[in-house]
């Protein structure tokens, strides 16, 4: 024997709650076991053999007593420094063979290696030899369904044997067998010995015991024997073959890589569950990207259509502001006023108007119109194009020419047969003009604006159609030199000089402007917070979906952390899942609000919805910001089983 055996037990007590009670599993046990031994645990079901194989392989801890390998105190040991022992020194063969369903025969047989850092090649060429030496090299993509009971275990121990296998601990492996795949499999374990292996068999059937070379009885937590046959290890056992494993960014990488595949899998076998759970993101994310597109693209529309009214100009109304009562008897706007603002450095344009509805008549059709008596200058102070024909001259105005322009909705309204507008006479109420030039539609939203729209000089408005001496309005577009909040002003004073007091009020349509921009961004951020509450919702049913995922394949998280999976790993592979199935959910909502932003537009008139590379980007984001932040709960109650529980999970 060797001055320091391989494994050694001193005083090693197992307890277990029960109830108000305490149940002694084992009980003050001293074992020695050298390396390169073969042994057999025996006893009754209850006496505590199985215990004490899981507390060897480092799957359960003992309450009290010493436990060391090599040298190495066990108790001392965190759960990833125990993690890497069960990866680099032990091998489990179980009753039940614990092989992953969803995985091939090679996949199973691989899995210690991915937990070792051995990259895919290395990993899955050593898995088919291993599996080709066994007798399964015609079997090496089957899953566990296709292998029969005996085949499934040769993969077990294939499995076990993946990074060396120094000690291989075998529960009850022939329990589940018939008797010539139990004879084939306690043969194959004794040439896994005669190579060097440490083996530990678990059994209550003496006819395997008898095939060791020590056998250690059991009873009541306590060994009541312990005989050898043969010859015992001498302590200078071979070393077993293993993988060679990777370490550093290249290891990391290489298990990202896998807990992705594993991720794909695991969402692939369980698709409607993987679609409901991402049902709740599809829909956030879809809402907040439609509802931001929807308020850009209506904030767009209404800025246009500010911009083609003029961006720099300042209107003047009679009265001290909208909703004023007595706005309708004060006739001291003139338009004597227009020609004073025009005469200024800052005024580029000005134009007075007033406006009136009336019936227009053109042969025998009748339709109802604005009609707005404006200066030569309107068209320019509104930006407006001119689609044919000629505009208002100073002499029109100066003569009140009984001309008019007319708007794109007034020619589809009154020359319903395609005639030219051009040189038509049209009557306004009583009053007969002559059409001498067409204009671009000024504004497409809002009440009114599929309206027909008549432009005549404000002179024969005032004089011919309302009577009147006094104005409506004044508009004026500011020059691109002058600074709007100095020509506002600057009228303010001029006009109060001239009529003695302040009879009137301006609007600035920068103003308009930013009114608009501030109160559409408030309504964006208020319905994105909305749908940003469906986020959140869809998040928790994430987080709920995982836990019962984390609950149905405790088993699968036992068997992983048996073959060496560290607690990261574990943690690492849920949290990818849930990460995996949000941003997949937040693509897939991306693409139905393009679906329905398609669909609106199509079905809605003047709808307008304006995607952003910067909100498609921050709605990814976001959802895989969920992903992690409500994956990380689940991925975490992963990591923390408890490894021997988990495996007795059904």
């Amino acid at each position: 024997m060797s001055a320091l055996p391989l494994i050694s037990l001193r005083g090693l007590t197992r307890r277990f709650a029960a109830g108000a009670d305490t149940i002694t599993v084992l009980d003050n046990v001293d074992l020695d076991i050298e390396a390169g031994e073969m042994i057999a645990i025996v006893g009754a079901s209850g006496s505590g053999k199985s215990t004490l194989m899981n507390i060897l392989g480092c799957l359960d801890r003992a309450s009290a007593g010493s436990y060391t390998f090599g040298g190495r105190d066990i108790s001392k040991l965190g759960p990833d420094e125990l993690a890497e022992l069960r990866r680099e020194h032990f091998g489990f063969i179980f009753q039940r063979y614990q092989l992953l369903a969803d995985l091939d025969a090679v996949e199973n047989t691989a899995m210690p290696a991915i937990y070792s850092g051995v990259g895919h090649g290395a990993r899955s060429a050593r898995a088919r030899d291993l599996l080709t030496r066994l007798g399964l090299g015609d079997r090496l993509r089957n899953r566990p369904g296709a292998l029969s009971g005996g085949q499934q275990q040769r993969v077990s121990v294939a499995r076990a044997l993946m990074n060396g296998g120094d000690v291989i601990l075998a529960d009850e492996p022939t329990g589940a067998l018939d008797s010539k795949s139990g004879a084939d499999l306690i043969a194959l374990l004794q040439e896994l010995h005669a190579e060097g292996h440490t083996i530990i068999i678990v059994t209550h059937d003496p006819a395997v015991a008898r095939q060791t070379n020590r056998m250690i009885e059991i009873s009541d937590g306590r060994i009541v024997s312990d005989t050898r046959s043969g010859t015992a290890g001498s302590g200078l056992a071979a070393t077993p073959s293993r993988a060679q494993g990777r370490r550093g960014p290249a290891a990391w990488i290489d298990r990202g890589i896998e807990a992705l595949r594993m991720a794909t899998r695991s969402m692939s076998a369980h698709k409607l569950r993987t679609f409901l759970t991402m049902l709740g993101i599809i829909i956030g994310i879809a809402s907040v990207v439609s509802v931001v597109a929807l308020g850009q693209g209506t904030q767009q529309t209404v800025l246009e259509n500010i911009a083609s009214i003029g961006t720099n100009t300042i209107n003047i109304y009679p009265g001290t502001g909208f909703g004023d009562r007595t706005q309708g008897r004060i006739r001291t706007l003139l338009p004597s006023d227009a020609d004073a603002i025009a005469a200024q450095s800052y005024a580029d344009s000005v134009t007075p108007r007033v406006s009136t509805n009336q019936s227009v008549l053109f042969n025998n059709l009748a339709v109802s119109a604005q009609v707005s008596g404006v200066g030569a200058a309107y068209f320019r102070v509104n930006g407006s194009t001119l689609n044919g024909g000629t505009s208002f001259t100073a002499a029109s105005i100066e003569t009140r020419a009984q001309d008019a322009v007319i708007d794109t909705n007034a020619v589809s309204a009154l020359f319903k047969n395609g005639e030219d507008p051009i040189g038509q006479v049209i009557v306004l109420g009583k009053v007969p003009v002559r059409v001498i030039g067409i204009v671009a539609v000024t504004s497409t939203f809002g009440p009114g604006s599929s309206n027909p729209n008549i432009y005549i000089p404000y002179t024969t408005a005032m004089d011919r159609i309302l009577g009147q001496h006094y104005l409506s309005q004044i508009i004026v577009r500011v020059a691109d030199s002058a600074d709007m909040s100095t020509a506002q002003a600057e009228i303010q004073d001029l006009l109060a000089g001239l009529h003695g007091k302040t009879d009137f009020f301006l609007q600035n349509t920068n103003t308009i402007r930013e009114t608009i921009q501030s109160t559409s961004q408030t309504l964006t951020l208020l319905i994105s917070a909305i749908a940003v509450i469906s986020l959140i919702v869809g998040g928790i049913g994430v987080m709920n979906i995982m836990l019962v995922s984390v609950s149905e394949r405790t088993r699968e998280i036992g068997i992983r952390m048996a073959v060496g999976a560290r607690r990261g790993d574990i943690l690492r592979q849920f949290l990818t899942e849930a990460v995996l199935v949000c941003i997949i959910g937040g693509i897939a909502g991306i693409g139905l609000s393009f679906a329905l932003g398609f669909g609106l537009t199509q079905f809605l008139s003047g709808a307008r919805l304006s995607y952003s590379t910067l909100s498609i980007l921050a709605a990814l984001a976001s959802s895989t910001l969920i992903g992690i932040v409500f994956g990380f709960m689940p991925a975490r109650s992963a990591a923390r089983l408890d490894p021997v529980q988990a495996l007795a999970r059904e």
